[in-house]
């Protein structure tokens, strides 16, 4: 029987979210996880995918030290936090390195949606590697992607490449639900001053222009980076708190502007019998 072309559902899955940006080094997989904890928090079911196959870093933020295993016939995700998760990176050591070309991204892309068990889900989302690189080519040809969130910093060198990943998910008819400014600004621990050390505004000035909503800004704030290291996102060790706030905001927005979305969908007429 011939393989079917095109994207194909996964079934139980009603949204399929890329987290991706422009250029490392911009807290994209933190940004990831946190997203994904807030949605859970906030009673959907949700999946990650760490998609980010260069550097699977999603394991090290959530605090899972596994292998993953199957049921005699797909994988079984790992399960943390409410979050069903799978990474490339149970599948390696931490130091090795993942040497692959285009065909072999497709492959574990594919593999990772097609022969794992994922159990009926509001939300997967899917962290992205940096950049404009074949994984997102990859993700387009195998599902059908609800949107994709952009996450950059205010500098201009982030903002011109963050412009860059904005046009290519447009050019593969991905949507863009949303922009999150990331280090968006720095709160003293002693005087509370805020210093907006990379800028102010780069991001919501890029969202107006680009005509993309923005849906967040992300302060810097050392327990954000203790709880990545540590395996306890920030959303659920400082759940009061003003960063963590932030992030169920942007949870909250993003989710927005998918029943956004699908209730501009054009419903298809039925003929008249």
């Amino acid at each position: 029987m011939p393989a079917q072309a095109g994207p194909q559902a996964l079934p139980g899955v009603k949204n399929i979210v890329a987290v991706g940006s422009g250029k490392g080094g911009v807290g994209k997989t933190t940004i990831s996880v946190n997203l994904s904890v807030a949605l859970a928090k906030l009673g959907h079911k949700v999946g990650l995918l760490d998609g980010d196959v260069y550097g699977p870093n999603v394991p090290i933020m959530l605090g899972l030290d596994t292998q993953l295993t199957t049921d005699g016939q797909k994988i079984v995700p790992a399960e943390q936090y409410g979050l069903h998760v799978v990474s490339i990176g149970f599948l390696t050591q931490d130091d090795a390195p993942v040497i692959w070309r285009g065909p072999m991204l497709h492959g574990v892309i594919q593999q990772f949606f097609r022969e794992v068990r994922w159990p009926p889900l509001d939300y997967l989302i899917v962290d992205m590697p940096p950049g404009t690189g074949d994984v997102a080519l990859s993700l387009s040809q195998t599902v059908p992607v609800t949107g994709a969130v952009l996450v950059t910093t205010p500098q201009k060198v982030s903002l011109a490449d963050t412009r860059r990943a904005i046009r290519m998910y447009q050019k593969l008819n991905i949507p863009t639900l949303g922009l999150i400014e990331n280090m968006s600004y720095f709160v003293c621990p002693n005087c509370q001053h805020e210093s907006d050390i990379f800028g102010k505004g780069g991001g919501e000035g890029l969202a107006t222009a680009m005509g993309v909503p923005f849906i967040g800004r992300i302060p810097m704030y050392e327990p954000i980076r203790r709880g990545g290291d540590a395996g306890m996102p920030l959303v659920l060790s400082e759940p009061d708190s003003p960063s963590a706030m932030a992030f169920l905001s942007a949870a909250e927005q993003m989710a927005a502007q998918i029943s956004i979305a699908s209730y501009k969908r054009p419903i298809p007429l039925t003929p008249v019998s």
